[in-house]
């Protein structure tokens, strides 16, 4: 499966009825919930916007290959997001869950 399939399927399968819906952020695909995005599809990488110090944060961050999110590719990452590659996409679903929770 490709990042858009997998980003495809966590929209219209994973995060159904949770009041998400599909938007742009950063020149990107963006999963927005209340016109907010937590999170989007970038070069091949998923961000996600679990909040600092949190431990869903804490435990993206754990993963392999798993950084802080700078979209802008600038040194100048968002503390609150998490970046993943395609290589951890089993893991995406499950924390743009995590996602939806942090943003309530």
């Amino acid at each position: 499966m490709t990042a858009d399939e997998v980003f495809d399927d966590i929209v219209d399968d994973d995060l159904a009825g949770r009041g998400v819906s599909a938007g742009k952020m950063f020149g990107a695909r963006a999963i927005m919930l209340d016109g907010k995005a937590i999170c989007c599809l970038k070069r091949a990488e998923f961000g996600v916007k679990l909040g600092a110090g949190s431990a869903a944060h804490e435990k993206a961050l754990a993963l392999p290959e798993a950084v802080l999110f700078d979209p802008a590719g600038k040194g100048r990452p968002f503390k609150d997001w998490v970046a993943l590659p395609a290589s951890q996409s089993e893991h995406w679903p499950t924390l743009a869950q995590a996602a939806v929770q942090a943003a309530h």
